[in-house]
């Protein structure tokens, strides 16, 4: 069930959005009525999203979703706004917001919206770990050849046998390859 918190300075539009919200299984966590408690409630819950209001005392909107985004408090940011000209988009676009849905909200639509957001997020973080985890394959491939290259160099090793000496290194020191290979490169093979 994902965790949500509701911004909205005007009572009875964030009870409704509560509702409609809990109505359709989603956990409503916190509520804040502008932006300084919804900084607060999402360091304090952790929510998986914020659905919030643009025009609010105190702090608005976009600079609150600026410092959730930026502390990453929250997965992702909805905005929830009555303002849809081009400033408001393009400054929530420059903040990283994931869906900006303009008031009223229409009921039938509203989750349907929210569930396309949500899950687009949802996509889109999961190939941001397959990136890292590739880029991350791929930095200790390199170290790994360039580790290779020492051993080669220092120990009269084939490159089949530098390999060999890594693989075995690693899995004798329960540690991954990558690392193994950083050792050997820091040390230019002083007998690893």
């Amino acid at each position: 069930m994902r965790k949500i918190i509701v911004v909205d300075d005007e009572p009875i539009t964030r009870m409704d959005i509560c509702e409609i919200l809990k109505e359709a299984n989603y956990d409503v966590v916190a509520q804040a009525g502008d932006g300084f408690d919804a900084i607060e409630q999402s360091r304090k819950h952790k929510p998986d999203f914020v659905i919030m209001d643009v025009k609010m005392p105190i702090l608005d909107g976009l600079k609150a979703a600026k410092v959730i985004t930026e502390e990453k408090l929250s997965r992702g940011i909805v905005l929830l706004t009555a303002y849809s000209n081009k400033e408001f988009i393009e400054e929530a676009k420059n903040i990283g917001i994931i869906g900006y849905i303009v008031k009223p909200i229409d009921e039938k639509s509203f989750i349907p919206n929210l569930e396309i957001i949500f899950n687009k997020q949802e996509e889109f973080e999961k190939l941001e770990k397959k990136y890292l985890k590739t880029s991350q394959k791929l930095e200790d491939r390199k170290k790994i050849d360039i580790a290779k290259s020492i051993l080669m160099k220092t120990r009269n090793f084939t490159e089949n046998e530098a390999y060999e000496y890594i693989r075995t290194l690693s899995m004798n020191k329960r540690c991954d390859m990558g690392k193994i290979a950083d050792i050997i490169i820091l040390s230019g093979d002083e007998d690893a």
